[in-house]
């Protein structure tokens, strides 16, 4: 696991763009305490920073063919980079070193972009083609690694994190007015947009080439993208089966490293199903962990968490963040991310991975099993509502991969919580067309025009925004409902709590790897009927017939997943919490800064139950213009 950066065009003499390039990478260096690397030549300069997993002694990068006409910098791991490198040395190939950074740097060599259908793993990566004079930087399917770019006159700058490519002179740090106004609706950003004005993220799954000879607008290219082409030919059996065998394959292959290895467990379904696997792979010295809040038990999942180390014969190691925790690390959490995403859960994801990084290197997690198994409420209330209209217009039955309404009755009463939710969500707009009905669900802004100033909101264009959520909603033309629901949480939910799984990890020199993000398991779960992946209307219904008997029953049978919930409720009535938060929205910074509504700051702020996502929001966006626009 790495950071790479780079600068590729004729703008910059070599010696000023080396030293550019070399005070970026120094910003990454968390990525890669073991080593740092650098190459250049006459339009390009290469930097890598390096935590070695694989092959410690040697794969330093940047890496080079022996002619000299690839050089690449890589971030990530390639899981199968065994069984590539015996292939590629019984089609003649001979390695100087034991570094899937080289299996990739010669499939490449071999095959070019073809090379990326072969690969299992998470990356991020730039190959430099001095014949082509030309730099190809590529995303992983999920986007679980991070690779963001912009241009620079005639050159091509990129790096792992925002913060390297402000180092650069002439990238300034302003905010977007789009990714702003996604961020307001959504707390993440839609596509490649980033809070940065002419700062891109490469989206998951695409690859982006850039020509230093006449230079122009990249060329962006997406060489992987979801199925849904709906498997008739299996039984319910067979998927789940197929499920339990690649998923213990995809953990045998994360398994691979040169050192320790562990696993987050929270005590729900995936990770819990995820560290079972890996411990029993991985015999004695198998470290867990997890967090837990002491305020009640309503915010303490770790009995759970203990059932299943125990079973699987791992060491649980437990660590329990406070108030004062929150408010010390929430500014250097801003800096990490660089860009706000997602809820208050990256608290204590950060304070998790430092209790990891005191034991492993390499740390195995569930992410991803609620975006491509179904484990979301909003999935069975937008289906409920579907079905209702099913039913009345007497279309139910029209097509049968569609869940009716007979069949998810028995499943209903998990929706009881939610109730407030579907209160709302159901009091207008019933029955309007299921992509707008979603984006309700998935969305942030209700009552939005109450907490901005009004020219705040009125330069949000939720016209251009609502396109873009239909775009990606509506890309798999052909696919159900549920799996629109499915895709769009991959390709945009899913990214921002990878975000969260990278920053985290790598801020304290740690790898976080995915096994349910196999592209091949997705595969497998984007090819399944839905009325087999969610059978009348459970929740992960395949998953869990798949995994059940691996797992004590206290964790197959629970009702009360909780998420890591944050107790801010709690801690925003009263002490160290409260005062840091209202001292950072109630200054005159915020209140002028021109978004929130000085009274809408004021009601929220005197309200006796402060904390909700509002004020959440409210909060990381004014430490994210302080960390990053105010400087």
């Amino acid at each position: 696991m790495c950071g790479i950066c780079g600068i590729v065009g004729p703008a910059l003499d070599e010696a000023r763009r080396n030293a550019i390039t070399r005070e970026m990478i120094d910003t990454l260096r968390h990525r890669g305490p073991d080593g740092q690397g650098f190459m250049s030549g006459p339009v390009h300069s290469l930097a890598h920073t390096r935590l070695a997993i694989i092959d410690l002694q040697s794969g330093t990068q940047p890496m080079r063919t022996e002619d000299g006409r690839f050089t690449i910098v890589f971030n990530g791991e390639i899981y199968n980079y065994l069984e590539l490198r015996q292939e590629l040395i019984r089609g003649g190939a001979i390695f100087k070193t034991h570094s899937d950074t080289e299996v990739l740097l010669q499939l490449w060599a071999h095959k070019g972009p073809a090379a990326l259908s072969r690969l299992n793993g998470m990356f991020a990566f730039a190959v430099y083609d001095s014949l082509e004079k030309t730099v190809t930087l590529v995303r992983d399917h999920f986007g679980i690694k991070p690779l963001y770019y912009c241009q620079s006159g005639d050159d091509l700058v990129f790096a792992s994190e925002i913060k390297a490519l402000l180092r650069h002179p002439d990238i300034t740090a302003s905010a977007s007015r789009d990714g702003i106004a996604e961020y307001l609706v959504f707390q993440f950003c839609l596509g490649g947009t980033t809070m940065f004005d002419s700062i891109s993220k490469l989206e998951p799954g695409y690859m982006l080439t850039y020509r230093t000879e006449g230079a122009g607008a990249p060329e962006l290219h997406q060489w992987w993208k979801q199925s849904y082409v709906i498997d008739t030919h299996h039984t319910e059996e067979y998927f789940n089966d197929s499920i339990l065998l690649l998923l213990q394959n995809a953990i045998d292959l994360q398994l691979r490293s040169d050192v320790p290895v562990g696993a987050y467990l929270s005590g729900g379904l995936d990770s819990s199903t995820v560290a079972t696997l890996a411990a029993r792979a991985y015999g004695n010295g198998f470290h867990c962990f997890t967090g837990r809040f002491a305020e009640s038990a309503e915010y303490d999942e770790s009995e759970y968490a203990r059932i299943v180390a125990k079973q699987a014969g791992g060491t649980l190691h437990v660590i329990t963040p406070t108030a004062a925790d929150f408010v010390s690390r929430m500014p250097s959490i801003i800096y990490a991310l660089d860009e706000p995403v997602a809820g208050p859960g990256v608290f204590p994801q950060f304070m998790v991975s430092e209790l990891a990084k005191q034991h492993v290197t390499v740390v195995l997690g569930g992410q991803g099993g609620d975006e491509v198994f179904g484990g979301y409420a909003r999935y069975l209330v937008a289906y409920l509502e579907q079905a209702l209209k099913g039913a009345i217009l007497q279309t139910q039955h029209n097509d049968r991969f569609v869940l009716t309404l007979e069949s998810i009755i028995p499943n209903l009463p998990v929706l009881q919580k939610y109730i407030p939710m579907m209160r709302e969500f159901m009091g207008e707009g019933l029955f309007d067309p299921v992509a707008q009905r979603y984006m309700k669900l998935v969305a942030r802004n209700s009552g939005l025009h109450q907490h901005l100033t009004r020219e705040a909101f009125e330069s949000i264009d939720m016209e251009r925004i609502t396109a873009s959520f239909g775009s990606i909603f509506n890309a798999p033309e052909s696919a159900s409902s549920i799996n629109r629901m499915l895709h769009f949480d991959q390709k945009t939910l899913l990214p921002a709590l990878l975000h969260i799984e990278d920053r985290a990890s790598m801020a304290v020199s740690l790898e976080s790897r995915v096994p349910l993000l196999d592209h091949r398991l997705v595969e497998l779960a984007n090819a399944m009927p839905p009325t087999i992946k969610l059978k009348a209307g459970e929740l992960k219904h395949s998953f869990k017939k798949a995994v059940t008997n691996l797992l004590p029953a206290e964790i197959g049978n629970r009702k009360d997943k909780m998420g890591f919930p944050v107790p801010l409720g709690v801690w925003c009535k009263k002490g160290e919490v409260r005062d840091f938060v209202f001292d950072l929205l109630g200054s005159n910074r915020a209140r002028h800064r021109g978004i929130y509504a000085p009274e809408a700051l004021d009601a929220i702020l005197n309200d006796p139950n402060p904390y909700g996502r509002k004020l959440w929001g409210m909060l990381n966006l004014e430490l994210w213009f302080r960390t990053f626009i105010d400087r």
